[in-house]
């Protein structure tokens, strides 16, 4: 079978690839930060958007991209960062022979103070990295604040910048994006600066496998067919009034190149994150403490269910979790990898669930650690409430 890969789309320059990393269900799912052997800008004298043909005036529909570029352009960063590498074709001492290469990624202005939105994965690694503006103007930026599990990170300028004049962008309300939408993608695709794409919201609400160790997966994802690459990460994604409405970050792609499907993280969940992430460092996200699976009609027959009951069968429920100590109980598998008994959520707080989606969604949208939720589960037939206090997402799900 042949692979199709979600990919980060940040770049490594000296590599000259993007990292992967692979996921269960034959899929590996890759981010867009890029790097390439040319300067933090791109080639020297790249020129700017090019202007109607006979320098006529746009008109319509090209007025109004082109008007929103010009608005946007000087709020969007290119961001430069060093990585540790190892050249394992050189082997001293027993050790591969290590080095440097530069990441390459995409940011966009949140604040007047110098605080800068990218994702995680652009940064990773690093305490300081270099942001450029479209004048050309160079800065060193530390990394204030990270959040693995949704990539999402926070850095602040730490050079006088008094000469810039930082423009912040206003974060939209991604819970009224509909499919069908036009968006627009501004970044650095490639190390080209300044790159805008557009196209349109295909769909929403999608759940997107992190590239991270922990394993958790990032919910509430926007998915659109405007063209985003390797160096796009971090980069907004923009309505046509200017407002974020997400921050690019992956690709499904069998090729390392865009295929037509890209992914950026919700503005919602960049607006409920980042003040924490400027305030703390870091993020704690709330933690149940199940492996569930979505109901399908196999699993519903088996027990004894109306083939298309909707919920969250709960496969496995972690010993002294919130869910464990609120008496949840899990299935047990068949050789056919069918769950048997064992409890179905159909409800969180009286808000229906019919997918893992939902479940995920919930909790990372609406809850807090500390916080009580009430568990409508399906157990032998029969509804009943299970009370769970939420507890805080550990760095590594428990085996």
């Amino acid at each position: 079978m042949k692979k199709v890969e979600i990919m980060l789309i940040g770049i490594i320059i000296a590599l000259s690839a993007t990292v992967i990393v692979q996921y269960t269900n034959d899929r590996t799912f890759g981010y867009a930060s890029q790097a390439a052997e040319q300067g933090p800008q791109g080639q020297p004298g790249s020129p700017g958007p090019p202007g109607p043909a006979g320098g006529a005036e746009p008109t319509g529909q090209d007025s109004t991209l082109t008007n929103l570029f010009k608005n946007t352009q000087n709020s969007i960063v290119q961001i430069t960062s060093k990585v540790s590498t190892a050249d394992n074709s050189i082997i001293i001492n027993g050790q591969p022979l290590s080095g440097q290469s530069t990441r390459l990624g995409s940011g966009f202005v949140y604040d007047k103070e110098g605080h800068i939105i990218t994702n995680n994965h652009v940064v990773e690694g690093s305490t300081t990295v270099n942001v450029t503006f479209m004048d050309g103007n160079t800065y060193t930026a530390k990394v204030v604040g990270t959040d693995p599990d949704n990539d999402i990170a926070v850095i602040q300028i730490i050079d006088n910048f008094s000469d810039e004049s930082l423009t912040p962008l206003i974060l939209g309300n991604s819970s009224e994006l509909q499919a069908g939408q036009q968006v627009v993608a501004i970044g650095n695709p490639f190390g080209l600066s300044n790159t805008m794409t557009t196209g349109i919201v295909s769909a929403v609400g999608r759940l997107l496998p992190n590239d991270n160790n922990a394993g958790y997966s990032m919910p509430d994802i926007i998915q659109v067919d405007a063209a985003i690459n390797p160096g796009n990460s971090g980069g907004p994604l923009l309505d046509l009034e200017g407002q974020v409405v997400g921050m690019n970050t992956a690709i499904k792609t069998d090729t390392g190149d865009f295929s037509g499907i890209g992914f950026a993280i919700p503005s919602d969940t960049i607006k409920r994150i980042v003040p924490v992430l400027i305030k703390n460092g870091t993020y704690q996200h709330p933690y149940l403490g199940i492996a569930g699976r979505t109901m399908d009609p196999d699993i519903a027959l088996a027990n004894g269910l109306p083939r298309n009951f909707k919920g969250v069968v709960v496969e496995k429920v972690v010993k002294g979790g919130p869910a464990d100590k609120a008496g949840m109980i899990a299935a047990t598998l068949d050789d056919n990898n069918i769950p048997h008994g064992g409890d179905i959520i159909t409800a969180i707080d009286g808000h229906q669930i019919k997918t893992i989606d939902d479940v995920i969604a919930y909790l990372d949208d609406s809850k807090a650690v500390g916080d009580k939720t009430t568990l409508t589960v399906s157990r032998e037939g029969k509804s009943m409430d299970l009370t769970a206090t939420l507890g805080v997402r550990p760095a590594q799900p428990p085996q």
